[in-house]
């Protein structure tokens, strides 16, 4: 077991004091990387080394390179504010996160194994879950506690994937992508609920967010029996769930609504992109009646509502947790809107009559240069200390 301990120093290079400090930055860093290679690979039909099909690297990548890298960094954080237990931090925290860039360079190189780079890749999720349970365990935090066993539920959907990919199933891969994808989807019900609302009355003021108790006590047991039925092939129930999901969703956020948040983009930003895990839930129920086309919803979670509510999240918390002020200027209120209209080509994509290829670069290339935006305002903050003296 990790030691844990409380620093009181900060030194000036901070990107290991906290969390959400090197995934964060791995996070955007991805985000550029991964979608600048998947329009060469998609463009030119490699089929890169380890993941077979070029599809199958892009969405394994986005889902447990990209995503987890994230949450990860958040859990990593928040846990340390919800228990008042220090977290991982110094030469554990370099650790986990050479790990997990290790499980992202490792499949570029023919020579190495199979076996070890499902085997490196496999192994950052538990060690993220017992890096989070202890502090929570600790603290008696038990509220907190589900977050253990939602990730090692990721950590069953990425082994669904690597046995398939190590010809040792068939057909786990797409159960893994898809559950992968799902538990995202559930951690956003799980913290969007929690961190939407608060946001919101802190940082629009004069405004009330409302919360339907009924809704509140529903929807996480409602989105996990939703996550456990796509497993199985009883399609109308799954259809049913997610149009149900996506009816209490809308009304949560219609709760949280007002016109003035307009005027706050780190606000905006979050209810927009949860707009589109609405979307998302209505066009896959939608998708299961054959009248769209799934990859329409899988996107509509993805680029909008997983893409957007990073963006937003990393950008407040990174101010918050670095003592400065909750304000943002031209750059990311431009990077903003480029994550939103890139959602909304990527999904338009099977809907209206667009052209496939160059709808598909306009999108990916409004997403690379709203991550970019994000690195050059934010690099710098990750990386140093805290502008209040504080450790962190």
């Amino acid at each position: 077991m990790i030691q844990l301990q409380e620093r009181r120093e900060p030194s000036s290079f901070s990107l290991f004091n906290l969390g959400f400090r090197p995934f964060f930055l791995a996070g955007a860093l991805s985000a550029v990387i991964l979608i600048t290679l998947w329009l060469v690979i998609y463009s030119r039909g490699y089929q890169p080394n380890y993941y077979g099909l070029g599809i199958h690297w892009h969405a394994h990548e986005m889902l447990f390179g990209f995503s987890i890298a994230i949450i990860a960094g958040f859990l990593l954080t928040a846990v340390r504010t919800w228990t008042n237990v220090q977290t991982l931090f110094g030469w554990p925290l370099a650790a986990l996160f050479v790990l997990w860039l290790l499980a992202r360079l490792l499949p570029a190189f023919e020579s190495v194994p199979h076996m070890l780079i499902a085997l490196t890749d496999l192994a950052f999720i538990p060690l993220v879950a017992v890096s989070i349970a202890w502090p929570i365990i600790k603290s008696q935090n038990y509220k907190n506690l589900l977050f253990v066993p939602i990730l090692l539920s990721f950590f069953i959907a990425n082994l669904l994937v690597h046995l398939e990919l190590m010809g040792l199933t068939e057909g786990t891969l797409a159960k893994g992508i898809h559950l992968g994808l799902f538990l995202i989807i559930m951690v956003i019900s799980i913290i969007g609920g929690r961190v939407i609302p608060f946001f919101t009355e802190k940082g629009v003021a004069g405004t009330q967010s409302t919360k339907y108790a009924v809704i509140e006590r529903a929807i996480i047991p409602l989105t996990a029996l939703w996550v456990i039925s796509t497993l199985t092939h009883y399609t109308i129930v799954i259809a049913v769930l997610s149009a149900a999901l996506g009816v209490m969703n809308f009304i949560r956020l219609w709760g949280w609504f007002s016109r003035k948040i307009f005027a706050v983009p780190l606000v905006w930003i979050l209810q927009l992109s949860y707009l589109f895990v609405i979307i998302g839930y209505l066009f896959y129920a939608l998708s299961l009646l054959e009248l769209l086309n799934p990859s329409i919803a899988y996107h509509a979670f993805a680029v909008g509502g997983i893409g957007g509510l990073t963006l937003g999240m990393m950008s407040r918390v990174s101010l918050g947790h670095t003592g400065r002020p909750l304000a943002t200027g031209p750059m990311m209120i431009t990077a903003f809107v480029l994550l939103i209209l890139s959602a909304l080509l990527r999904v338009s994509i099977d809907i209206m009559p667009l052209p496939y290829t160059g709808t598909l670069h306009l999108s990916g290339s409004l997403w690379i240069i709203a991550w970019l935006l994000f690195l050059i305002k934010y690099t710098s903050i990750l990386i140093k200390p805290r502008v209040d003296g504080l450790y962190g």
